[in-house]
């Protein structure tokens, strides 16, 4: 068992932060800036909530992070009464959230001044990854700190790998949001093709999800998507987010990514449809829009 603190508690962390209690047996203490939903969370745990980033973080031996964006995650780890204000020498951060590879590393820099160690660790699997405690986590830091932290992220995930370096961990999720985004739009196009050609669109999927067409995707949305419902997951504002933060890596590194800058631009006309919350297999919604 370890001192745990986990910091941000939404879709993703509220869930992650429970599987560190009860299948870790980690003792946990949370923050979130809504006091609220961190209270919500102790009662139901039986963990601690409290008022800062710092206090949460005070004596934890792994520090979690879970937040929106790279200023976010910037207001509580670096910023006055964020995590670094209360770590203890040897600590380890762990930063969950999907963020930029160039904040990822200024963590890692702030953490090695002050005598603590970090790991970049983006998952994958969206919100019900998060509630079966089955996510793949990408992480980027030294081989030594990602083997002390292994042993803890298991406690809600599925598959728990490290990358390269601090930043690489990031990295690897920006490759998984391209893969993500160009399946999905081709799954709604297939649909859409089908249903417009007067296929029974169940038993279409029914076969070719058993050969090379088969996805993740088209096994867990293809009902969801053929009945026009898209409230089932990683909502089309925090895709954007994380295509805009894959196109910024790309304009520096040079790599050419002319579908996910396409896809991205699909996804900004679902928006304009008012599908900001929609999760990402809505690309359907704007191919069936009158």
């Amino acid at each position: 068992m370890a001192k745990v603190a986990f910091i941000g508690l939404g879709v993703m962390g509220y869930p992650m932060a429970g599987h560190l209690k009860v299948k870790g047996g980690h003792e946990v203490a949370v923050y979130n800036r809504t006091f609220a939903k961190a209270e919500k969370w102790a009662a139901e745990f039986g963990g601690k909530a409290f008022a800062t980033p710092a206090e949460a973080a005070k004596d934890a031996d792994f520090v979690f992070t879970c937040v929106g964006n790279d200023d976010d995650l910037r207001s509580v780890t670096i910023a006055k009464d964020g995590v670094l204000d209360g770590m203890k020498p040897g600590a380890i951060l762990i930063d969950n959230t999907t963020a930029s590879a160039e904040v990822a590393r200024e963590l890692d820099a702030a953490t090695r001044a002050k005598g603590f160690s970090f790991i970049d660790a983006p998952v994958s699997g969206g919100q019900a990854g998060a509630e079966n405690g089955v996510l793949t986590v990408m992480c980027g830091g030294e081989e030594e700190t990602f083997e002390k932290a292994r042993p803890v992220i298991d406690a809600y995930a599925r598959m728990v790998g490290l990358m390269g370096p601090a930043g690489a961990g990031q990295l690897a999720k920006m490759v998984n949001q391209i893969c993500v985004a160009g399946v999905v739009q081709g799954l709604a196009e297939g649909i859409h093709f089908g249903k417009q050609a007067g296929l029974d669109m169940e038993k279409v999927i029914e076969v070719i999800s058993k050969g090379a067409a088969g996805s993740w995707q088209m096994d867990n949305r293809h009902k969801t998507m053929i009945a026009g419902k898209y409230d089932f997951g990683f909502a089309i504002d925090w895709m954007r987010k994380d295509l805009g933060i894959v196109l910024s890596e790309a304009r520096l590194n040079g790599a050419k990514l002319p579908v996910s800058a396409l896809i991205d631009q699909f996804y900004g006309d679902v928006q304009d449809m008012g599908g900001n919350r929609w999760d990402t297999s809505s690309l359907l919604a704007r191919l069936e829009k009158k």
